[in-house]
């Protein structure tokens, strides 16, 4: 088989990336607390708008099993829950910075 015709190996690095951060709402999510501070539920769904409550808390269940974010539940009446980055979410914040940056340059130039 020639080389142009040779199937070119998957990245697994970015195909397990995709996976994770795939979601409709997940950088959104993660953009918002790293950027804004903004960390409780309510706050993270008025904030998106358009996202159901469902959608959120799976989102959110998605992107804790994943080792992005750590839920904190103070246990208090009303329900207080707050998520927060976790290590290896914080070290994801230049990524969504950079991308972020190369948008507002890029992509809404012409808006």
């Amino acid at each position: 088989m020639r080389k142009t015709e040779q199937a070119v190996e998957r990245c697994k690095t970015m195909s397990t990336l995709q996976k994770i951060l795939g979601g409709k709402w997940k950088l959104e999510i993660l953009y918002y607390i790293a950027f804004h501070d903004i960390r409780r539920f309510g706050a993270l769904r008025r904030q998106l708008g358009e996202i159901t409550e469902s959608s959120l808390t799976k989102q959110l269940r998605e992107l804790e099993a994943d080792g992005f974010l750590v839920r904190h539940d103070f246990h208090e009446v009303p329900p207080r829950v707050e998520y927060t980055l976790t290590d290896l979410g914080k070290s994801f914040m230049d990524v969504i910075a950079y991308m972020k940056n190369w948008g507002d340059a890029n992509l809404l130039k012409n808006k």
